[in-house]
């Protein structure tokens, strides 16, 4: 039987795992990917060159949320983790010991005075729970009992440091709701902003709250495959930002793959991007026609993940293999807090 994932595999040293930042985070390593000109290496700072002036950079506004959280319920441990606030105000989260919870169940978070109440299990470790407190008073709980939901590949045995507080937070960072951070942001720094600027390079931002479903890996077929659905929205002005960039034969730069997925959401079939607020589940593979993103920035994804599917789409499988291999060779550093690539979408 053929492994349909054998594509989108690959192996990768554990050294190459980025456990922290490059400091100052400018100084990543950045891999420029041409489809059919092969791969150059730059670092991060060099940006403002390899774009165009008049190009259009987008990048993603959310803000981590401490959404990781231990519960009781009787002598039972829960441990969940927040993945999205729903329409009515109730969470969807993932949970671990979930399997007795029943609707009504109320959770205690040690001597804490908030609780919640379970309003479905939904199975596999889903839940809906409705917190007692909200907004403000909310924030406040989560910043008291919360800690941030690192991906498992940061080791920290004793949990998030406070240097984490402040690394896995973007320059970006405006709206709080994300359970993971867009990583792709976590490179941007203040001289980098500038140098943009100077370049002739706009800015805008889009809000996409990623969820905890980001680390989840493909574990059946690819046609199977479901994603979660993370909420986000698209201010009328950016939109009319990248449809006029776009008209005069600029670019659109995407920063991330979520703000990709948010920008390939709202567009339409003839690559008008309009205003969106709400949910989205894209899921996007080899094979699929890009709308409104000319230019992807991405941090190096995990094997057999729906991320390292999206990058193949966007250049071709081919040459996101050849750069991976390079990148691996040349000892640059995976995941959230690794070296990036710059992509350029093939013909």
């Amino acid at each position: 039987m053929t492994d349909e994932l054998a594509p989108f595999d690959f192996e990768l040293p554990r050294d190459n795992i980025a456990t922290e930042p490059a400091r100052p985070r400018d100084s990543a390593k950045l891999l420029h990917v041409r489809p059919e000109a092969g791969t150059d290496m730059h670092v991060v700072r060099d940006l403002p060159d390899l774009l165009r002036e008049g190009d259009l950079l987008i990048a993603n506004n959310t803000e981590v949320i401490r959404a990781q959280l231990s519960a009781t319920r009787g002598e039972a441990r829960i441990g969940i983790t927040l993945d999205r606030i729903l329409a009515d105000g109730s969470w969807h989260a993932l949970a671990r010991n979930s399997r007795k919870l029943r609707s009504g169940d109320v959770l205690q978070f040690g001597n804490d005075a908030v609780t919640a109440t379970i309003v479905t299990n939904e199975g596999d470790g889903a839940i809906a729970l409705r917190f007692s407190v909200e907004g403000d008073a909310f924030d406040a709980f989560l910043e008291r009992v919360g800690a941030l939901a690192l991906p498992p590949y940061i080791e920290r045995p004793l949990g998030p440091t406070p240097q984490d507080d402040t690394d896995y937070r973007t320059i970006f960072s405006q709206f709080r709701g994300a359970v993971a951070a867009p990583t792709a942001g976590l490179h941007f720094t203040p001289e980098l902003l500038a140098a943009l600027d100077a370049r002739g390079i706009q800015r805008r931002t889009l809000t996409l709250h990623v969820g905890a479903g980001t680390f989840l890996p493909v574990r059946s077929s690819i046609s199977e495959h479901r994603m979660h659905a993370e909420w986000g929205e698209i201010d009328a002005e950016t939109a009319a930002a990248i449809n006029e960039t776009r008209a005069r034969g600029g670019r659109v730069v995407a920063v991330g793959t979520t703000s990709l997925r948010l920008l390939e959401s709202a567009a339409r079939e003839d690559g008008i991007v309009e205003p969106w607020r709400g949910e989205t589940s894209i899921f996007i593979k080899p094979g699929y026609r890009f709308r409104a993103v000319d230019v992807l920035m991405t941090n190096f994804h995990l094997p057999r993940s729906t991320l390292f599917m999206l990058v193949c789409a966007f250049s071709g499988t081919d040459t996101m293999r050849e750069a991976y291999t390079r990148a691996i060779a040349d000892g640059l550093r995976f995941y959230s807090y690794g070296d990036a690539c710059l992509l350029e979408r093939a013909p």
